[in-house]
Formats: structure tokens, C-alpha cells, sequence
């Protein structure tokens, strides 16, 4: 079985048992943080104009940052306006898109696919570029 695989049902938690102090691993530290962000962006109303804003705020809440935001131009489905975020986790950060959707009253945070592997990639290249600065 991969890693990446579900467990089986019959298969404990590995955080079963586990006090709540004890830590955690990685993708429960990660899955936290954007329930957190998804939390934080529920109920948006300001339009296109102060997306970039709202999120800003809401990413930087959680320790993360807002990298840069354009036009979707096709390359998320149902979706005007894209803010490209960085997560932080141990050792490495994670890239996830707002999306905010038409009729700008709804953003909704997609993790990357195959369609949107070019918009990951640039989004580490501008990361690489920012830190040669």
C-alpha cells in the first residue's frame, strides 16, 4: 500500500491513543490550517475589489502569505480570480489557490491538480526568485 493510500477501516489512527498534546503529523497540522483559512473566508461579500485583501488577511492569520493573485482565465473552473497562497509546514510549504467565484460573494480554497501543476510551479519559481533577492 502507498502512503498516500486510505487505510483500511480496520486500521487504527495513528493518533489514536494519543494525548491531546502529543504532536502531530504534518498533514493533520496542514488540514488544521486550511480548515482554519476556509473558516476565516466563509461569508465574504466585499466583490473583486478587496479579495486580494480578504485573503491576504486570512493567510497571514495562520502564518501564511498571499505570493500573488490574477485573473483565472480558464485555468480553475468557476472561478474569476485567483490568490496564489503559501502554507507553511514543517520543512517545506504547501501551495493552495482561493478561487474567489462569479458573482464575487464566494471564495473557496482548491489544492492543486494536473490542470493547475504549470500555475504550482511558477508560483515556486517566483517563491525561488523572491528568496535571491
Amino acid at each position: 500500500m502507498l502512503p498516500s493510500d486510505p487505510k483500511p477501516a480496520s486500521e487504527p489512527s495513528k493518533l489514536a491513543g494519543q494525548p491531546p498534546n502529543a504532536p502531530r503529523p504534518a498533514n493533520s497540522v496542514l488540514t488544521m490550517k486550511l480548515l482554519e483559512l476556509e473558516l476565516s473566508l466563509d461569508g465574504y461579500a466585499a466583490g473583486r475589489d478587496g479579495f486580494s485583501t480578504h485573503v491576504a488577511t486570512a493567510v497571514s492569520a495562520i502564518g501564511g502569505e498571499l505570493l500573488f493573485e490574477l485573473p483565472a482565465s480558464g485555468l480553475i473552473t468557476n472561478c474569476e480570480r485567483i490568490a496564489v497562497l503559501r502554507l507553511p509546514r514543517e520543512g517545506a510549504a504547501n501551495t493552495v489557490f482561493a478561487c474567489l467565484e462569479p458573482g464575487g460573494t464566494t471564495i473557496r480554497i482548491e489544492r492543486p491538480t494536473e490542470e493547475t501543476a504549470c500555475l504550482q510551479s511558477f508560483a515556486g519559481a517566483f517563491v525561488d526568485v523572491l528568496r535571491r533577492i
